[in-house]
């Protein structure tokens, strides 16, 4: 879908849709105990279903009445390990989070699977994980089509780099929670996003499955846990919220409502990192590393903030999300007309009271790419055309209701 963004200031207030990091952790829960749970406020963006498949995949049923999804889970992993079955087949579609949680849950319930996703789902970093695993004694073979996995998870010590992905964690967290005997995991570097890995420790905590952390990077997981269903509510995503913090901080009339202010999600630094956007000082560093995702709608922001120099720094593993975003984010806002510099790690943006505008930008394929050039439209002098715009649906298939909820001018072109 290719749109055209006219000049236009938003104004209203909005709450944002459900947090994707929570829904992900509570879906998987579910799915692991025994009996229905009731989760409320579900999106059914395209990660979410990519979740909900694969968790049928492992033996569990959903239905949806409403925004509240109702999930009957496996419960007992016993027949899946004994049965003879062959392997199953887990579309993760180009969720990174599925992928990642989903591999020991796999190997501890099935005895692996054949993983498949879209777009550069494969192509992002998996070696820390399957390096551990192979050393565990699991057979792991990576084409480009999939990704398969023969073996079975077993109980000890599981040590990996924390500077790759957090979601390594949770996927290990997820995984070694289920067998009979516990388990150590530990970080052997920093752990970043470390907010993920507690929001996953409180999703399981709902659950009555406890994790204890020693330190910063190391969990001990007690064996012999049953999950136990629930009937829980998804918070609002701060994921999600920064795109309108970011409108509202570039000039836009918009209100943010519906926040959980004492939330355990890492993107909530955007209300600190925005105080700092709107003080006057000229040369303004922030780093990234616990809060990757935030980076398109701050780079946004940071260039239309006038007078100021702005670093996204510690940002190179946004390298390997569904696009390369120090390239992306620079690509497009200089499409627009900012002035933004790429190093190998970080992104030096020099902030300006406008943009030209007037020129079409491709969208990368990347749902984060699309809102953040939505959000830079607002303070173009001319049009602004979007190309391949339905990538929000990845994680949020409202966003161009609520743009234009909020008063914004959008033209769809037919035939696109």
């Amino acid at each position: 879908m290719n749109i055209t963004i006219e000049p236009s200031r938003l104004e209203g207030a909005i709450t944002p849709p459900p947090s994707k990091s929570q829904a992900h952790r509570l879906i998987l829960c579910a799915a692991l105990a025994g009996g229905e749970s009731a989760i409320s406020n579900v999106d059914l963006s395209q990660d979410i279903l990519a979740t909900l498949r694969c968790a049928e995949a492992l033996g569990a049923s959903w239905s949806l009445a409403g925004n509240t999804l109702r999930l009957a889970g496996c419960g007992d992993p016993g027949p899946f390990l004994h049965g003879g079955r062959p392997l199953p087949r887990f579309d993760c579609g180009e969720s990174g989070s599925t992928l990642r949680f989903l591999i020991p849950l796999a190997l501890a319930l099935t005895g692996g699977g054949v993983f498949t996703g879209q777009g550069r789902l494969l192509q992002r970093p998996l070696g820390p994980y399957l390096a551990l695993l192979e050393e565990k004694g699991v057979t792991c073979t990576l084409t480009k089509e999939a990704l398969i996995l023969r073996g079975t998870l077993a109980p000890g010590l599981y040590r990996l780099p924390g500077d790759v992905s957090s979601q390594f964690f949770t996927g290990l967290l997820y995984g070694l929670s289920l067998l009979e005997e516990p388990s150590v995991l530990e970080s052997t570097t920093p752990l970043e996003s470390a907010a993920y890995v507690d929001m996953t420790i409180q999703a399981m905590g709902r659950f009555d499955v406890t994790v204890s952390r020693k330190g910063a990077g190391r969990f001990q997981i007690p064996g012999g846990q049953p999950y136990k269903a629930q009937a829980l509510s998804v918070e609002a995503d701060w994921s999600q919220a920064a795109f309108w913090y970011a409108a509202a901080g570039v000039g836009n009339a918009v209100t943010v409502t519906g926040m959980t202010e004492d939330s355990l999600q890492g993107d909530r630094i955007i209300l600190e990192y925005g105080k700092q956007l709107t003080c006057p000082e000229e040369s303004l560093t922030l780093d990234m590393s616990g809060c990757p995702d935030l980076l398109p709608p701050l780079a946004a922001w940071a260039a239309l903030r006038s007078g100021g120099v702005t670093v996204l720094d510690n940002a190179g593993r946004l390298r390997m999300k569904e696009s390369d975003r120090l390239k992306s984010v620079t690509a497009v806002l200089r499409t627009l007309g900012a002035d933004v510099t790429e190093t190998p790690d970080s992104l030096v943006i020099r902030g300006q009271e406008t943009l030209p505008g007037g020129i079409a930008t491709d969208c990368w394929g990347d749902h984060r790419i699309a809102m953040m050039a939505a959000i830079a439209a607002t303070c173009c002098r001319e049009p602004v055309m979007l190309r391949g715009a339905e990538c929000v649906a990845k994680s949020y298939p409202g966003f161009w209701e609520d743009y234009r909820m909020l008063g914004g001018i959008i033209h769809e072109h037919p035939g696109t």
